[in-house]
This record gives structure tokens, sequence and C-alpha cells, in this order.
């Protein structure tokens, strides 16, 4: 006969049954119940009906004393925010308030005691409280489950899937705004301080939460009853799929390839292919999501990649396309331009091929092509870039100095612009990014046009630098960096402080400062403020194209470009944050509103 392992009771003495008969409600401090420092948080014991009940004295809400509330017919209820409780298990009848925490209760010999054991199936009920969390856009939910998780050892991954799995099932327009941000700060978290990792996780969830909130869901399209084993036909359905905006048949493509086994680096080839097939298609979003969908399947190693993938696929068949675009039309048809371009793409990439083969390829063009990409002839652009890969510089190297080119349109933007503009450098810096990390994953003549439409956007915004921005003046150092980001928070407390963020970050980095605290720092900044989808993935990209660039000058422009665009949409309302420390103090056990 198997035995069956049972918990032993943690059963604690609290209180004399008469004194809580007479008193109707009595708080004690159990030893043992979710110690701060050497002091016991509190339990309410309750007579009501001829019984005695104990909960945690804390409102799982925002831990107003329940002492202080009122029960009738067996539930509590809280008089701060109402919300109502069974007094028998501490569950809620509210759903935003969260559960509370019953104990239960012997009565020996007048005594009254309580069981204290923790919760036997832990994992499972913080799973469930997020996934609730997520279905009701409950954001104090949400961060106190992601920070009992994270205390429990249980890692990010799990949690960082569940909202994955969720946003690609709960929004019928598949991957948006809420799993970019979700992805952004999971790909931050290695940079952040410690402390703000599980911060981090909980901003991303909420935002999944916040995106899906009051959409119909997605449903899959099943994959054919019996697919080619075809990589090549298949891209060639789904790249004829897009081009005339049918996303039934491209999922159903997609979905086929995925089932046949397609390996992960051909189907990023197939989508990548697609999403560059027309120019700068949704302002760059579409090309931007795709590498993040992909990013978040290297975070949970290829689970759910029919979800994921397929959630991309309505983004591209809707999209606008520059093509359509009077900005890219008239008075230049950069199409135009680049349709030329293309056609002489794959002898260049030949070209380049044989100078690396034989060791003459340079670095000089590549130098030299940065003017040419900030100039005004988009003719010599893609002519420039057309010269930089002949003469042997890779797809890679490439898309870095055009994401650079892009960096330096924020880190030269003029203030004087219409607020709305910082967001249309920062589209065209994301999107490089993109194709620069997108690159690094595939070899790709396809996706190598991304690049140059990244750069006829760096073109179309040039009246953004009119004039330009200084940049920090690198003779400007100081002997002790390090007290330079002790200063940084002051500037993004208050507004306009753009240049002076700027030049703090430069003159940091010039003096030597530890670029590693720098990001930490950034990163503290960004998650101190409420959610912004643009201000996080623009330091995200950041920190992406800082890992290229570290050991040039290019990387402190990168650096000081994002503490720009940081501090030009700083300080915010900060609510989010207040949120994720009110559920930070109950996990504690703080005792929030009680007096000594």
């Amino acid at each position: 006969m198997n035995k069956v392992n049972v918990p032993h009771k943690h059963m604690v003495q609290v209180a004399q049954v008469s004194d809580v008969q007479a008193d109707g409600v009595m708080v004690v401090h159990a030893e043992g119940h979710a110690m701060v420092s050497d002091r016991p948080s509190a339990i309410a014991l309750f007579h009501h009906q001829g019984q005695i009940y104990a909960v945690d004295n804390r409102c799982p809400y925002m831990g107003f004393p329940l002492q202080k509330g009122s029960v009738k017919n067996c539930v509590l209820t809280c008089h701060w925010h109402h919300a109502r409780f069974d007094l028998t298990s501490g569950g809620t009848f509210d759903i935003w308030a969260d559960d509370g925490r019953a104990f239960p209760v012997e009565v020996r010999e007048g005594r009254v005691w309580v069981d204290l054991t923790p919760h036997t199936k832990a994992k499972t009920y913080q799973h469930q409280r997020l996934v609730d969390g997520l279905e009701q856009g409950l954001s104090l939910v949400i961060a106190k489950s992601v920070i009992a998780q994270l205390a429990a050892d249980e890692g990010p991954t799990a949690a960082f899937q569940t909202g994955l799995d969720f946003g690609v099932r709960y929004r019928r327009q598949g991957w948006g705004t809420g799993l970019t941000i979700h992805t952004c700060m999971m790909q931050l978290r290695p940079h952040l301080h410690t402390d703000d990792r599980p911060r981090a996780l909980y901003h991303g969830l909420s935002a999944v939460a916040r995106d899906c909130a009051g959409e119909p869901p997605r449903f899959a399209i099943q994959p054919l009853p019996s697919t080619p084993v075809d990589f090549q036909l298949l891209k060639g359905w789904f790249r004829q799929f897009i081009e005339v905006r049918d996303a039934q048949g491209a999922e159903r493509c997609l979905a086929s390839a995925i089932q046949a086994g397609v390996e992960t680096t051909q189907l990023a080839d197939m989508l990548f292919s697609s999403v560059t097939d027309h120019r700068f298609i949704d302002g760059g979003h579409a090309l931007d999501f795709t590498n993040k969908a992909l990013e978040a399947l290297d975070q949970v190693q290829g689970e759910n990649i029919e979800g994921i993938l397929t959630s991309l696929v309505r983004s591209y068949a809707q999209a606008e396309r520059m093509e359509e675009s009077n900005a890219w039309r008239y008075p230049i048809d950069l199409v135009a331009i680049l349709e030329r371009a293309f056609e002489t793409l794959p002898d260049a990439i030949s070209a380049g091929n044989a100078k690396r083969e034989s060791q003459e390829n340079s670095n000089a063009s590549v130098e030299q092509l940065i003017p040419v990409l900030l100039g005004d002839d988009p003719d010599a652009i893609a002519s420039g870039l057309l010269n930089a890969l002949r003469q042997g510089c890779t797809a890679d190297d490439l898309a870095g100095v055009v994401a650079y080119a892009a960096a330096l349109r924020i880190a030269k933007f003029q203030t004087n612009n219409d607020f709305r503009d910082w967001d249309t450098a920062h589209h065209t810096f994301t999107f490089a990014n993109a194709v620069h990390q997108g690159l690094k994953r595939v070899t790709s003549g396809e996706l190598l046009r991304g690049v140059f439409d990244a750069a006829m956007a760096v073109y179309l915004n040039r009246f953004l630098n009119v004039p330009p921005a200084r940049l920090p003046d690198p003779t400007k150092r100081v002997e002790a960096p390090a007290k330079l980001l002790d200063e940084l928070p002051d500037y993004l407390d208050r507004q306009q402080q753009v240049n002076a963020a700027g030049n703090l970050v430069g003159t940091y980095l010039y003096s030597g400062g530890d670029p590693t605290a720098l990001l930490t720092g950034l990163g503290r900044l960004l998650l101190r403020e409420d959610r912004d989808f643009h201000t996080i993935q623009n330091l995200e990209a950041a920190v992406q194209q800082y890992q290229h660039w570290q050991n040039h000058e290019a990387g402190i422009h990168v650096l000081v470009a994002t503490a720009r665009y940081l501090a030009a949409h700083a300080p915010t309302m900060r609510a989010q944050g207040q949120t994720y420390e009110i559920a930070a103090r109950l996990h504690k056990g703080d005792r929030m509103y009680e007096e000594d």
C-alpha cells in the first residue's frame, strides 16, 4: 500500500476563546506567520455565529486591516474598497481584490489554535492566480503572482511562457504591442539589477493583459491534411498569399510548414522574406514584431512555435505598404530607387563574398557611409550601400551601420520638433535594429532589402535634425564618473531635460564610466515609469546595438540617443510602480496600515 505524504500541521496557540467571544474580533501576532524582521504579521480572529475564524489581517488588495471590516452571513467586507471575502476560505467574491488567506482553527480547552502550515500546492495556486490576473486585467494580482513565483526559485521562464501563450491566444489581431513589451522585458532582464527583474516581468505580463482586454480570441487555422515537405514551395505559397492579402491562406501555409518539421531558421527566412517583399510595411512594426516573436521563441526553447509564429500573419496581410505612401513616392520616388538597387543586389553580394574570400575587403567604405546615410541624396544612399557590399562588408555589419545612423537621428533630435516626431525617429531605429538582429539569425538576400528600407527611412527623417542637436563633447571628462549616475534620476524627475540627460550619459562614458552600471541604471529608470511601448522598445534596441558597437564611439552615441528618448518621455504618473510596490510589501508581510 502506497503511503500518502500528509504535511504535519503547524499549530500555534494564539488566544483564549473567551477573549475572542467578548471582543467579537481580535488581532494576534502568531510566531511563524509571514515574519518581517522580528515582527510576525497579524492574524484577525472573528467570532461569528458561534464559531471562530482566522484570516490574514491584511486585505490582499491593499493591505488595509480587515479587523476594521464587518461580517455578515460569514462574509467579511473590507471597509476600504468594499472587497468581500469568505471567512472560511479567505476567497474573495471580488476578483480584483485577490484571495486572502484563511487559517484552520481548532479550539482546545478554551484556547484558540491556528494552523500555519504553508500551502501544499503553492506553485499551482500561483500559476492559476497569474492566469486569473491576465484574464481579468488585474495588475496587482499579476505582480503578487510574479513575486511569489520568483521568490520560490521557479525562474522567469514559466511565467513568461504563460504570458506568451495567453497573448497569442486571446487577441484576434495576433502579435501586438503587449507581447512585444513582454519580450523586450525578458530580453532586458540580464542587464537589470536583481531587484528589478521581477518588476520587469510584471510590466511585461501586465502589458499583455492590457493588450488583450476586451479582445476576441484568435482561433488557430489547422495545417493542410497532407503537407509537402518542400520548403521553397511552402515559402513561395506563403509570400504569394501575403501578396494578395490572404491572411487565412498564409496562416494555413505557415502552420503546415511548422507541422512538416521545417527548421526554425527556415521559418524565420520565410517570414522575413514576406515582410520585406514590400517597403517598410506598417511603419516598421511588422518586421520588429517578427524579430521579437523569434526572440521570444528563443527564450522558451521553441515551445508553442505554431501559436507564436502564426500570430504574426494577420499583421503582414493587413499592413500599409510604403509603395502606397505619398512620402515614399513624391517628390522623389524612393520605391523606384530601391527597386533598381534590388536588381543589382545579388551581384553586389557575390562581389563582396569574393572580396572576403580573398581577404581584400576593407571597412573604410563603411566608416565613410555614415555621412552619406545622413545626407539628402537617396540615390547616393542606395549606391553607397551597394558599394559597401561590393567591397566586402557583411550584411550583418551593414545593418549595424544603418541602425547606428538611425540612432544618430535620435541622438541629434532637435527638441523644437513636434513631440510626436520622436516616434518617427524611433520607428526607424527599432526597425533597423530588427533587421540587424534578423540578419544575425538568417543569411537572407530578401531580408537584406530591409537594410535599404531602413536607410530610406533615415533619409526621410532628416528634417528631424534641422538644426542637429549637439552630440556630447568627447573632451569633457570628469574624474569620478560614477557620481554622474546618481544625478541622472533627478533629470528624469523633471520635464524637458533631454539634452542634459544625453550629455550626462556621454560625459559618463567618455570619462571611463562602467557601461554595465549605466545599462542597469537606465533599466531601473525605465521601470519606475508607467509602461510606454515605444520607450521600452527603444531601450531594448539600444542595448542590443550597444553590444554591437561597444568598442566604438558609435556605442556611446547609441546610449546617448536612448537616454534622450527616455528623458523626453519622463516623468509619468508612475502608478504602475506603486502597484508593484504594494504587491512586494504584501509578499514580505509588511504591516501596511496597522498601528503599532
